[in-house]
């Protein structure tokens, strides 16, 4: 049996397991007009105004994987021997057949977590809505679940850091969400299983390989099974292998890949899945949702979950009034979700909103980033916002927290730098729309998720596009020296409108005049801290 057929039985069998799990907990799914398929959720989504106001969100993208400081998947790279994160952890931890990711998971202690001050933090620097990473592919829950003991409340900080986060987000004011990647972690934590393939422990098995419930007694995990954090083996290296390239191209063959599905004869993870997340959804109410992933989890599971969250919406407020992002979405998915396309562009204004996700950093805290001043800057992040507005998107943006909670100093300046250009140009941005063009310039994007980095710097040419209230403004994403021009506000494309008045946004009316080629206006230098002029124009027949 080849494995796309197990995957789809796998699949089968959870959804049954799934229902009658759900039949049985303390609440169920969810009652309501929506129904688990694409063409019900299609039927009934209809995006929220204050996701289309709100344009930028802020998000902790936070756990366990901090606290080494090494950057993402630190709890599967610790497991592939030749990988700098296997030599830090062998250097600082021990031996992962000894000390593996549960370890780590218990050193996170969040001491230094001031949520009511960053929160403050991130809403000065524009945030409208704030996400909390609920469970990342280390399975661990950041959250008081009760479908799941390998849990924030009885490992690492002893906290429910959602609920907490939660609570800090509404007494600000923002609306709240919660990430849930978990969905990979069976696939993901299947390096765990495996052993080194050279050198002095050659062929020892990792501590998933080893560890069951009863090896905790008197430890800090009495009580806790490991087999549930790591999953089980659903792919294991077979024994033999000797060599670090034949261990790589082993895993890259069997569990490195993106897999939506269930683990082969191993329904019971997904049914689990779905419980923590209704769970999530009926503990928190929370007004956002991500899931990373393509289109949603476990296929019938992820349509059962997407239908409970849209009709508790129904309970809550009375109608959908909440976002559920997911990636790379099909043309029959693509009005029933928000697509999110992480780390990535888009070359044109989309028809529906959207949103793209992206970090300072690395997703998780990696000091090199502080080290070697590589964070993005306080300009990047407007330009990027600028873009994704101007197209019909959203932003959100991770500020990454070592494991103690704080935020580093260089990481306090960017977002100081973001709330003084919040401060000034705000109505080019919060509560806008698109205009007829997102804008022009030299700079070409690609459409895609994760190519962040073959994007060119932008230029004083690059000029986006924002509606609100009437006005129209054009954020040029280079500061100009001198004398700029804006051709798309030309008398030969815009034909039937009238500029009466430009205003540099903080700085007062702008000379211009106009002709068949463009809008020529004279901006002042550029100020020490100045990035991202914002003009608008009031006229007739602009929007």
């Amino acid at each position: 049996m080849d494995f796309s057929r197990r995957a789809v039985l796998a699949g089968m069998a959870a959804m049954g397991m799934a229902q009658r799990a759900l039949a049985q907990s303390p609440m169920g799914l969810a009652r309501g007009p929506v129904q688990p398929t694409w063409q019900s959720l299609v039927d009934h989504y209809r995006f929220p105004d204050w996701f289309r106001d709100a344009k930028l969100g802020l998000w902790s993208h936070w756990g366990p994987q901090s606290v080494p400081e090494q950057g993402d998947w630190y709890g599967r790279f610790l497991y592939m021997q030749g990988h700098p994160m296997y030599e830090h952890h062998l250097n600082t931890y021990g031996h992962p057949s000894q000390s593996g990711m549960m370890e780590i998971q218990h050193r996170w202690t969040a001491e230094r977590w001031d949520p009511d001050a960053l929160i403050a933090r991130y809403k000065r620097a524009g945030a409208k809505y704030f996400v909390s990473l609920a469970c990342h592919h280390d399975n661990l829950d950041c959250y008081d679940s009760r479908y799941h003991a390998w849990n924030s409340l009885r490992v690492g900080p002893k906290k429910d850091v959602v609920g907490i986060w939660e609570k800090a987000a509404r007494r600000a004011g923002l609306k709240f969400g919660v990430s849930n990647h978990a969905s990979h972690a069976w696939h993901w934590y299947q390096p765990a299983y495996g052993y080194d393939p050279t050198g002095p422990r050659k062929g020892e098995r990792y501590d998933a390989f080893r560890l069951r419930k009863a090896d905790g007694r008197g430890t800090w995990w009495d009580g806790l099974d490991p087999q549930q954090l790591y999953t089980g083996g659903h792919a294991v290296m077979p024994d033999g292998i000797d060599s670090i390239a034949a261990m790589n191209a082993w895993h890259d063959q069997h569990d490195g890949q993106w897999i939506e599905t269930a683990p082969p004869n191993d329904a019971a993870f997904a049914a689990k899945w779905l419980l923590r997340q209704t769970d999530l959804m009926q503990r928190y109410k929370p007004d956002f949702c991500y899931f990373d992933n393509y289109e949603l989890p476990f296929g019938p599971i992820g349509l059962q979950a997407a239908a409970d969250y849209y009709n508790r919406s129904i309970e809550w407020h009375g109608k959908i009034d909440v976002v559920l992002t997911a990636k790379q979405l099909k043309p029959y998915a693509r009005f029933g979700l928000v697509q999110d396309v992480e780390r990535g562009f888009s070359d044109h204004l989309w028809e529906e909103p959207w949103q793209t996700d992206t970090c300072l950093g690395d997703w998780f805290y990696n000091v090199a980033r502080l080290n070697d001043k590589s964070y993005k800057t306080a300009e990047q992040v407007i330009q990027r916002l600028a873009d994704v507005v101007s197209k019909n998107g959203n932003l959100l943006l991770s500020v990454p927290q070592p494991g103690d909670g704080s935020i580093d100093g260089e990481e306090e300046k960017i977002l100081d730098g973001m709330s003084a250009w919040i401060a000034i140009n705000d109505a080019a941005i919060f509560g806008s729309r698109p205009w007829r063009s997102y804008g022009e310039g030299p700079t070409k994007l690609q459409v895609g998720m994760q190519n962040e980095q073959s994007a060119g710097a932008f230029t004083p040419q690059d000029v986006r596009f924002t509606t609100n209230k009437g006005a129209l403004y054009a954020l040029f994403l280079g500061w100009p020296t001198g004398s700029a021009s804006i051709a798309s506000l030309g008398h030969d494309r815009l034909k039937d409108a009238v500029i009466e008045r430009v205003t540099l946004l903080g700085g007062g009316a702008v000379p211009f005049r106009r002709d068949a080629q463009g809008l020529h206006v004279e901006l002042p230098a550029r100020p020490a801290a100045g990035f991202v002029p914002v003009l608008r124009l009031d006229g007739r027949g602009l929007v």
